[in-house]
């Protein structure tokens, strides 16, 4: 009995209940199948979130404390549309300003964690650099619609460090296209050290930067990190 009722559960895919039913102790014969599938459920639920989790490349920061001194907001969006991930819903983007170090890859890290955890969402974390030099890469391989389509999966696209590395005329029109199949289906946050008026130094190409913008803006909210480095500010207090 015990191995047919193995073999039932490995056709059917219920793999907590192949491995563990034996174990569980009930009062009656319906108590004994809701608790089945209760923990089926269960573990269902925690092999999506870790897959969410390793498939999403967020930093880790665990133990790490936001703080929102000196950040400044439209007043169309709202700390809780950010920390619960409702722009997410409405298809919109954020793009945090700020100098070094004020905590635009923490809030950023943050919402996407958030976004997986509260409502399991689909996240991939970038830094701009890395995602240009995996388009390229692609490109050369012949695998780029492979990449695109990862990226269409996705409820929230986070791009880190924008302006932080100037980018050469094919990845630039590579991540065009990234910002392209986002507009108006998945949400973006971006974090950048500089103005929109210094993006051209990016991009290299007036057009193209404009083009980039006017999809990333249409939708967004600008989120001002307007205060002093924290890790300049931990290096004068150790000292």
């Amino acid at each position: 009995m015990r191995v047919l009722i193995e073999e039932h559960a490995k056709r059917l895919k219920l793999s907590w209940i192949r491995e563990n039913f034996h174990e569980v102790k009930a009062a009656s014969n319906e108590e004994y199948l809701l608790k089945l599938f209760e923990r089926e459920i269960q573990q269902r639920e925690e092999r999506k979130l870790n897959l969410l989790i390793s498939q999403s490349s967020l930093p880790d920061i665990s133990g790490r404390h936001f703080d929102w001194d000196g950040i400044h907001m439209n007043g169309d969006i709202s700390k809780e549309d950010i920390i619960k991930g409702h722009f997410i819903e409405r298809k919109e983007n954020l793009i945090l300003y700020g100098g070094v170090g004020v905590g635009k890859t923490l809030l950023a890290s943050l919402t996407g964690w958030n976004a997986i955890r509260e409502n399991q969402k689909k996240v991939r974390f970038y830094t701009v650099a890395r995602l240009v030099n995996q388009l390229l890469e692609a490109n050369d391989k012949g695998t780029l619609g492979k990449l695109y389509k990862q990226i269409e999966s996705l409820d929230l696209l986070i791009l880190d460090e924008l302006g932080y590395v100037p980018l050469h005329k094919q990845g630039a029109e590579l991540l065009f296209q990234v910002i392209n199949l986002c507009y108006e289906r998945r949400s973006v946050v971006v974090t950048t050290n500089l103005q929109f008026g210094q993006w051209n130094h990016v991009f290299g190409d007036p057009i193209l930067t404009e083009a980039f913008i006017d999809r990333l803006i249409h939708y967004s909210h600008l989120i001002v990190f307007n205060r002093e480095s924290f890790r300049h500010k931990e290096s004068l207090m150790n000292r």
